[in-house]
């Protein structure tokens, strides 16, 4: 390891000390109610992008949201991570939220959008040129470029909800009365807020109700 890399990781120890100082400074116990404290109310299922912090956006402590990153906030049905994640979140967390959450300017949406190659993560992000694919009528040529991968980025979050809808896992929880409700938000990281897609489901009929709904927006919104 050269010097400079060790400065570099320095810095990240001086960086939490620091951190875990301020932090028993506000209050003294903060860590001592950690070490039991896990019982969020929340999955956020979200992008791996380090300008989207999770707990900061929503202003969660740690210990009240359990997390899940990844290249353009993909839920596959194949992703045994993924549904691990969200097994544990349901089943013995017993979560009650679960936030699929992309992001305007996400690089791997942009990449999936104009076909510009990145390397390995051109297989993953494959999943979403399928939802380019699946609704090209409302990302055509006409329609300016960054307007273009907002859509793209609100589609293919809406596209992840049902996907979480329809596994197994939860699936299972709504047949057992499980209190659970899926969502759908966007963050725009000019203004540091989020935007609700209105994808928000507690039962599979509810979920293909407001699919519907959201796809006829962009009918409305052609130009």
């Amino acid at each position: 390891m050269s010097k400079q890399q060790s400065q570099a990781l320095e810095q990240l120890f001086a960086n939490n000390r620091t951190w875990a100082e301020s932090m028993v400074a506000k209050d003294a116990n903060f860590f001592k109610r950690l070490v039991s404290q896990q019982a969020p109310e929340y999955l956020w299922i979200g992008c791996s992008d380090s300008r989207v912090p999770a707990n900061d956006i929503v202003n969660l402590l740690p210990g009240e949201l359990f997390v899940h990153r990844n290249v353009a906030n993909v839920v596959v049905h194949t992703d045994l991570n993924c549904l691990s994640v969200i097994q544990f979140a349901i089943d013995l967390l017993k979560v009650k939220h679960i936030l699929v959450v992309g992001h305007y300017g996400c690089s791997g949406v942009h990449a999936a959008l104009t076909d510009k190659r990145v390397g390995l993560a051109d297989n993953w992000l494959r999943h979403v040129k399928d939802v380019h694919q699946k609704h090209e009528r409302y990302l055509g040529e006409l329609i300016p470029t960054p307007k273009r991968q907002d859509r793209l980025c609100e589609l293919n979050v809406i596209e992840q909800v049902v996907n979480v809808c329809e596994t197994t896992i939860v699936q299972d929880a709504w047949a057992r009365g499980q209190d659970l409700t899926v969502h759908g938000w966007t963050y725009r990281l000019e203004t540091g807020l989020v935007n609700d897609l209105v994808m928000s489901s507690s039962s599979t009929e509810e979920m293909q109700e407001r699919y519907t709904k959201s796809i006829k927006r962009y009918d409305s919104e052609q130009n």
